[in-house]
């Protein structure tokens, strides 16, 4: 299968300019990086896609067994950039997608120029001597709860997660973003998400990175963001002014302005 269609690539930008790809979170699609792709297309050739089971791309490529850890998913970003010949890429993950990038980048540093890792979490669930910021109760009651009633879960925790209160419209959308997909799909990439423990792999980590945090994040508090920075070595750390856990939505401007500046240091 064409990796085009399979994960609905679109392109913006220059044709000779450096590759960036924008690579969305858990329930989301593409277009969560609508107000910050047009800036970094003025002097970037940016790829967005849709992971396999979200937005447009074709559900039928979707596999349970190939996508019930995060491997699949790093292995479809691999296949993109070697089946497009892209090189030297700079890979901006959110959320889950960040350690997405993270395994992609391990397996295959050669092809990317660098990391930038939004609001990323490399285990949701708290252990001795590391906050991730839930208990394994919490994500089992998360978890149940998503299969029992996933349109009901997705409009209770859409708006925990965008963190914006005073924003309902931001809430409306991710909510309505989660509705999107597809429950079973959805079912799934949730277990590989919040069940993920790659704190192992950030220390293998060999590409410039960006690790980019909100103040205020209920998924992704500010000692994930630390922990992550302190195991990339060479890491930069930067907390935005920015409540929430898609920076990218709330905080546009401020967003693009922290890429902006790490692209401008690859190349």
């Amino acid at each position: 299968m064409d990796v085009r269609e399979r994960n609905n690539i679109t392109w913006l930008g220059p044709d000779d300019g450096p590759v960036v790809l924008l690579s969305h979170g858990f329930g989301c699609d593409q277009n969560m990086w609508r107000l910050v792709a047009p800036s970094l297309a003025k002097q970037h050739r940016v790829g967005l896609f849709d992971h396999v089971g979200a937005g447009g791309s074709d559900l039928s490529a979707w596999r349970a067994d190939r996508y019930a850890t995060l491997d699949g998913y790093a292995d479809d970003v691999l296949r993109i950039c070697t089946d497009l010949d892209l090189r030297d890429v700079a890979f901006v993950g959110h959320s889950v997608s960040a350690m997405i990038g993270v395994l992609a980048a391990n397996r295959r540093p050669d092809l990317f120029a660098g990391l930038a890792l939004v609001t990323p979490s490399p285990r949701y669930i708290d252990e001795p001597g590391y906050r991730g910021g839930f208990s394994r109760s919490d994500i089992d009651e998360l978890l149940d709860s998503l299969d029992s009633n996933y349109l009901g879960w997705s409009q209770a925790i859409a708006p925990v997660i965008m963190g914006n209160p005073d924003r309902p419209e931001l809430g409306a959308e991710l909510t309505n973003s989660f509705c999107r997909t597809d429950p079973t799909i959805a079912r799934s990439f949730a277990r590989a998400t919040f069940l993920s423990d790659n704190r192992a792999d950030l220390a293998a980590v060999s590409v410039p990175t960006l690790v980019l945090e909100c103040r205020d994040d209920v998924i992704a508090p500010p000692e994930v963001g630390a922990y992550v920075h302190d195991r990339i070595r060479g890491s930069v750390l930067v907390r935005l002014d920015a409540t929430g856990h898609c920076p990218q939505l709330s905080a546009p401007r401020e967003t693009e302005a922290a890429l902006l500046s790490f692209l401008g240091s690859l190349w």
